[in-house]
């Protein structure tokens, strides 16, 4: 038999590393859930294993709720450089928390989680959770320590707090508001207080 040199690539094992191998060979590709779940192997965890992707490996696979091209059932990923991965040190409880606690609004510029972004009407809002004073400053997983933040002002962010504006600045941006817009921040108001 003759010799040959012909490389052989491995099948990936599992349903994490079939999938990573799939969205790497179709980068900038809008694939669709039922192509991902075949992929997958049919498994009803399918997609828990993208959202590892995301979380433990820092791909950025999109969705609807990042992109509003994007309909439900659509992944996209755009970039086969994976951002830096965070081993998860805040319960699900603790991040339930913030969120409730800051009403699902970025601190940082009040978009509404699952609105189009204020300042990319392309994305809807996605919030994170992140710290007031950042991990590698010594800030803590407490929830004293961590507010609600969309992806958009989080990719942004580089360890800096935009100071919250006081009493007297935001009444100045309200007043010079139109009228219509006081009347949509009054009912938005009584909404969040119930009263």
């Amino acid at each position: 038999m003759p010799k040959t040199d012909a490389v052989v690539v491995p099948t990936p094992k599992g349903a994490r590393a079939k999938l990573r191998a799939h969205f790497l060979a179709n980068l900038g590709r809008v694939i669709e859930a039922d192509e991902l779940r075949l992929v997958a192997g049919n498994i009803s965890e399918w997609a828990r294993r993208i959202r590892e992707l995301r979380t433990e490996e820092g791909y950025l696979v999109l969705t609807n709720n990042d992109r509003a091209d994007l309909k439900p059932g659509q992944y996209l990923l755009e970039t086969a450089k994976p951002q830096p991965a965070f081993a998860r040190g805040i319960s699900k409880e603790t991040r339930a928390f913030v969120l409730d606690r800051n009403g699902f609004t970025c601190q940082m510029c009040g978009a509404v989680a699952g609105e189009p972004h204020p300042y990319d009407p392309s994305r809807k809002t996605r919030l994170h959770i992140g710290h007031v004073l950042d991990k590698s400053l010594g800030g803590s997983d407490d929830a004293n320590n961590l507010k609600a933040i969309c992806s958009v002002c989080n990719e942004g962010a580089a360890n800096i707090t935009l100071q919250r504006p006081d009493l007297n600045k935001l009444l100045v941006q309200v007043r010079r508001a139109t009228s219509a817009d006081q009347r949509e921040l009054l009912k938005w108001l009584k909404t969040k207080f119930k009263e």
